[in-house]
């Protein structure tokens, strides 16, 4: 017999983080090729395919299966819709071997999925009824596990990437207990960082949770590949286009921040608040000063949101730029 209330589908249950925000930044946006640089379920493009009938889709992803899952959530889109597996920093190949020209669009949601939490063979979860292989790789048919990484490292590079990544404060203490322990599951790494930890460290949150995002940010090269994507994105785009990033990382953040501010001043030199006379030229403006962050309501239903930062840039046209800084974005 059919159970009378089936589990929904696993689209059905997601919502996209930020999703006002991200309606905001591409209200009144240039008809043309939205590209979606992290399409995971296809929350945010469904949205804005929705909102913008302008507007055609091209999504990317490194993740097989996230593209398997998206796919047959936008199938009544049509031929509006094109799905390509890919990393977000190899953009340029990508718009050239589809020959896209007209991208005035483009999101990139960063961090991990839901759905790559919670299957425990993806290896991403530190919860012990979510136990698996040490894998963390967002795309499985390539590059290095996280069990295969541990094997390769040394204690002082992962301590260094422990405090870089993660600003976990006994970084020392764990990565000479994972070094040595050498887990090949995430119960058995899960285990190792809670036993070399003091008692009152754990009662401040789990330690696993630092040393599992700092092992998939370097399973994934996600620092280098963001750095990429960045330049890629901003060059894509056509004069009037608009880039979007939803960062949960600090580290991440920072370098959207950067990246977008530096468009926006022209990496001009000169001290703050006086003219620039180094003939920097902007080539973007800044949507908004501040990132825009989860309202109190989001917040308390989908957790995921507390930590996500969206910052935007729409590009200049020609005739808008030239040396100097640009007027100040709205607060």
């Amino acid at each position: 017999m059919a159970d009378p209330n089936p589990p929904a589908p696993a689209h059905r249950a997601h919502v996209p983080v930020l999703a006002g925000a991200v309606a905001t930044v591409f209200e009144g946006v240039l008809p043309g090729t939205y590209v979606d640089l992290t399409l995971g379920l296809g929350g945010h493009a469904e949205m804005l395919l929705d909102a913008h009938p302008e507007l055609t889709l091209l999504g990317i992803d490194r993740d097989p299966e996230a593209l398997a899952v998206a796919r047959p959530r936008l199938r009544r889109f049509g031929d509006r819709v094109t799905l390509h597996h890919a990393r977000s920093d190899e953009l340029a190949s990508v718009l050239g071997h589809l020959g896209v020209t007209d991208v005035t669009a483009m999101l990139a949601d960063l961090g991990v999925s839901s759905p790559q939490i919670d299957q425990a063979e993806r290896g991403f979860s530190y919860r012990s009824d979510r136990d698996g292989p040490l894998d963390m790789r967002m795309d499985q048919g390539r590059g290095a596990t996280a069990a295969d990484l541990i094997a390769d490292m040394d204690e002082d590079t992962l301590c260094r990437a422990l405090r870089d990544l993660g600003d976990e404060p006994h970084a020392r203490r764990i990565s000479r207990a994972v070094i040595d322990a050498q887990p090949r599951t995430t119960a058995a790494l899960a285990e190792v960082v809670r036993s070399s930890v003091p008692a009152a460290r754990r009662r401040r949150g789990d330690p696993a949770k630092r040393v599992f995002q700092s092992l998939r940010i370097l399973v994934n090269d996600e620092i280098a590949t963001l750095d990429r994507t960045l330049d890629a994105g901003l060059a894509a785009l056509v004069p009037g286009g608009r880039m979007a990033v939803i960062a949960f990382h600090s580290v991440e953040d920072r370098m959207v921040k950067t990246r977008f501010r530096t468009a926006a001043e022209g990496d001009c030199s000169c001290p703050p608040g006086l003219p620039c006379v180094c003939g920097a030229t902007p080539t973007a403006r800044l949507l908004q000063r501040k990132p825009w962050v989860a309202e109190a309501a989001e917040a308390a239903t989908n957790p995921r949101a507390t930590s996500a930062r969206l910052r935007a840039v729409e590009t200049l046209h020609a005739e808008a730029t030239g040396p100097g800084r640009p007027s100040p974005p709205p607060p």
